[in-house]
């Protein structure tokens, strides 16, 4: 059977898969003949409609060929329509042109005739005007002249394009020639009026003649205020160049009495002569002041080449400099009102005259380094005498927010020194007194603060009011650095600014600041001595049973509390309260790891008991801050925070020690959990404060390389910085005390060595800390003596250093007191 129509239409038809179809059985082949004959019947009818798609396409075809050839024959036609409307419209053009080209030619006549008749009237009036310009040139009538005159230039500007006709350009030469003549004319009528002294009865001939000038223009104007201030000034000129005495800066003020004279001449009987707007007064005041700056100039290298500089008075050049400063202003004040927008039609943009402010005192800005100099003689007057003044009135009342009267008295001169000189100069000179500024900061916290704390007659230092007071002034003179820097800042030259630096000065005064209460904590230190001794005289190697808590620890806090009430009482600033309780803290942890190495050897209920003292005195130190607060007032939760910091430092010693030493990894195992580093001499150290003999030590020695060496315990830091710097000397309470105060005072690390404390080495072995220098407030320092003071050549070199270094750490440590002082928590 053939296939369907749709299956022969297919785009996908398979004629071998359509066969298969088909004549899928041998029993199917008696139909091939059938099929074939469908197949051949269906192929005759896909030929007829072939041929019927292509004769209709054929006819289409011949459709569209026939209206595309009508369609270009109407497009000919309409080009054709086109080229006959351009022919017409050329053809219409040239008719109109032709209609109106006479027209064309009478415009052009009439434009030409036009021009001629204004030139010829113009010229009748210039040449008109030129004679009677002459005429009353000739009469000095200057007031019709300045009025012709401007007339003649407007109409001599209209006959430049007609130079090259004879006539034209002889007038105009002959105009020209008349403007130079009134020129020299009235310049002569000003020399001959002014030479006899008849101005008062020429005056209104000669303002008149200032009209001719104005007309004349900016050249003219220009020549006749220029000579008027030369002949003004020339009398100035002679006596006070002229004459040495008269000219000498003893003088300065008969040159301003002379110039005020001048001024008021030309008031009186020269203002009405000159238009307003020419501003007369102002360059002659100007004239005046270049000629007597560059007099000064003279003057000031004649005196400073006598006796390199010697013969130039100091107190007389400020004299003359202030005197000239005042003239300056006075100046300002008088010409400040006045509008200088019409000096633009007068002088050009160069010879405009400008304000007055330095326009003479810059004379003495190469001199003022010798006012900078007698500034700082002055200073250094001045530190001996704050030094050996008292830090304050015995007769008052004292008080603890008071400062040394002499800080106030040092910034007052500076304030007073920093506004002379910013009217004076503004430049190098202020950059250089900024820099004398610093110079004796860094002295009076050297000499009188640090010498106020460091060398006070007395065992224990300087008193607790002392104290406060020299912290006070460390504050104020700090706070007043800043200000001082930002007030120097905001006067000087901006290119100058970046070179004002007051912050190392201002460092240095926070290092004394921190010093100072590291003072306040020694001499709760110092009371707490007697309590300290008795932990040390205690027979820790005896106790059988552990109490409630050693009978020092009630008399330790004791002591800690009345001394430290009475030292907070008096810190009014909550950030230096907050600084001494850390501080003191921090040093209660370090004294107290100090004893327990003194009082070995040391039993585990020894330990046990030392483990519970600390747990009591932990409690009672945080009780500082509200020593002088209402009951039941709780204290700051970032304080109670930093004391257990601080006391937690104990534990991991006391802990290890608590621990029996049979069996002997018993020993070892805790070592290595509460120290937890490698080093056999730590552990030595342990062994000994147990108090383990020698001939004991070698089995736990051995046990401890071998526990340290397992993987185990690969992750132990080699040194513990609890141990290391502990110094475990022989003997039973013989032993070692405290190494030094110097190291003592390093607050927030234990520096243990040998020698007991000595409150009468207190003053110099404190100030050990400032004068070897410290890496941060409250860390060793290395290298300190006993109590003995650093020598003289090395300490004066590095002593404000350090106190700046101390200064800046204290500084940040203060930073984070802020929220503290603000009542905050700091949670």
């Amino acid at each position: 059977m053939p296939a369907s129509s749709a299956s022969l239409d297919s785009a996908e038809y398979d004629p071998i898969e359509h066969l298969n179809a088909i004549f899928s059985h041998p029993s199917t082949l008696s139909s091939v003949t059938a099929t074939a004959e469908a197949l051949r019947n269906y192929q005759d009818d896909l030929d007829e409609d072939i041929a019927a798609f292509v004769a209709t396409q054929t006819a289409s075809d011949a459709h569209s060929v026939q209206r595309i050839q009508g369609a270009k024959a109407e497009l000919a036609d309409l080009f054709k329509k086109i080229e006959d409307v351009r022919a017409r419209a050329i053809q219409t053009e040239q008719t109109i042109t032709d209609m109106t080209a006479d027209i064309k030619r009478l415009d052009n006549t009439k434009r030409n005739l036009t021009l001629s008749m204004t030139a010829l009237k113009r010229l009748q009036m210039l040449t008109t005007a030129y004679e009677q310009l002459q005429s009353l040139s000739k009469t000095r009538q200057y007031r019709e002249c300045a009025q012709l005159l401007q007339a003649v230039i407007q109409l001599v500007a209209h006959f430049k394009s007609y130079r090259s006709i004879d006539q034209i350009a002889t007038l105009s030469r002959n105009v020209a020639e008349l403007q130079r003549e009134l020129l020299e004319q009235i310049c002569e009528d000003f020399e001959i009026i002014f030479a006899k002294g008849e101005v008062s009865q020429r005056k209104a001939m000669l303002a008149e003649a200032c009209l001719v000038m104005d007309a004349l223009g900016d050249h003219a104007r220009i020549r006749l205020v220029n000579w008027y201030c030369n002949t003004q000034l020339r009398e100035y000129r002679q006596v006070f160049r002229g004459n040495d005495e008269a000219g000498s800066l003893d003088n300065i003020s008969r040159r301003y009495s002379w110039f005020n004279r001048m001024m008021k001449t030309y008031d009186m009987e020269h203002a009405t002569i000159f238009p307003p707007y020419w501003r007369v007064n102002e360059q002659l005041a100007n004239a005046y002041c270049e000629g007597t700056r560059d007099d000064f100039k003279a003057i000031l290298q004649r005196s400073t080449r006598k006796q390199d500089g010697q013969s130039l008075n100091v107190d007389l050049l400020l004299s003359c400099l202030q005197e000239t400063l005042n003239f300056e202003h006075s100046l300002e004040r008088r010409f400040s009102n006045e509008s200088r927008s019409s000096m633009d039609t007068i002088v050009s943009r160069d010879d405009r005259p400008h304000g007055f402010s330095q326009v003479i005192s810059e004379a003495f800005e190469p001199y003022m380094s010798l006012w900078v100099e007698s500034q700082d003689k002055q200073l250094a007057t001045l530190i001996p005498k704050y030094r050996q003044q008292p830090l304050y009135n015995a007769e008052e009342e004292f008080s603890s927010q008071a400062v040394i009267p002499s800080s106030t008295e040092l910034f007052h001169f500076y304030r007073l020194t920093l506004a002379q000189c910013a009217k004076l100069s503004t430049g190098t000179r202020l950059l250089e007194l900024s820099q004398t500024f610093s110079k004796y900061l860094d002295q009076y916290g050297q000499q009188v603060l640090y010498h106020f704390l460091s060398e006070r007659p007395g065992p224990q230092g300087p008193s607790v009011e002392d104290a406060v007071l020299i912290l006070n002034t460390a504050d104020y003179c700090y706070i007043t650095c800043n200000q001082l820097e930002e007030k120097i800042k905001g006067r000087i030259d901006e290119e100058l600014r970046s070179k004002v630096d007051l912050q190392s000065q201002a460092d240095a005064f926070m290092g004394i600041a921190s010093a100072t209460v590291r003072t306040l904590v020694r001499k709760v230190e110092i009371d707490c001595e007697p309590a300290w001794r008795e932990m040390r005289n205690t027979p820790w190697r005896k106790l059988e049973s552990v109490g409630d808590q050693s009978t020092y620890v009630a008399e330790l806090l004791r002591h800690v509390k009345e001394r430290s009430g009475e030292v907070l009482k008096l810190l009014h600033k909550p950030q230096y309260a907050r600084a001494f309780c850390d501080n003191l803290v921090d040093l209660m942890a370090s004294t107290y790891i100090s004893n327990i190495v003194q009082s070995k050897p040391i039993s585990e209920v020894g330990a046990e008991q030392m483990l519970l003292d600390s747990y009591v005195l932990k409690k009672g130190f945080t009780e500082l801050p509200t020593l002088n607060e209402e009951p039941g007032t709780a204290p700051p939760v970032s304080f109670v925070k930093r004391v257990n910091q601080c006391m937690s430092k104990i534990d991991p010693l006391l802990k290890t020690l608590q621990v029996r030493p049979s069996p002997p990894e018993a020993v070892v195992q805790a070592y290595l959990i509460h120290i937890a580093d490698k080093s056999e001499t730590n552990f030595r150290k342990i062994l000994d404060l147990k108090g383990i003999r020698k001939a004991e030590q070698s089995q736990l020695l051995d046990l401890f390389a071998a526990f340290r060496a397992s993987p185990s315990h690969e992750n132990l830091v080699e040194k513990s910085p609890l141990l290391t710097p502990l110094q475990i000397g022989s003997g039973g309470h013989s032993g070692t005390g405290i190494a030094s105060l110097g190291a003592a005072t390093s607050i927030g690390t234990p520096s243990l060595g040998g020698g007991r404390f000595d409150p009468a080495g207190f003053g110099n072995a404190l100030m050990n800390a400032a004068r070897d220098g410290v890496d941060r407030f409250g860390s060793p320092v290395p290298g300190s003596g006993g109590g003995g003071a650093a020598p003289a050549e090395e300490t004066k070199g590095n002593l404000n250093d350090n106190l700046k270094n101390i200064g800046k750490f204290f500084k940040r440590d203060i930073g984070a007191f802020r929220a503290f002082g603000r009542g905050e928590d700091g949670k």
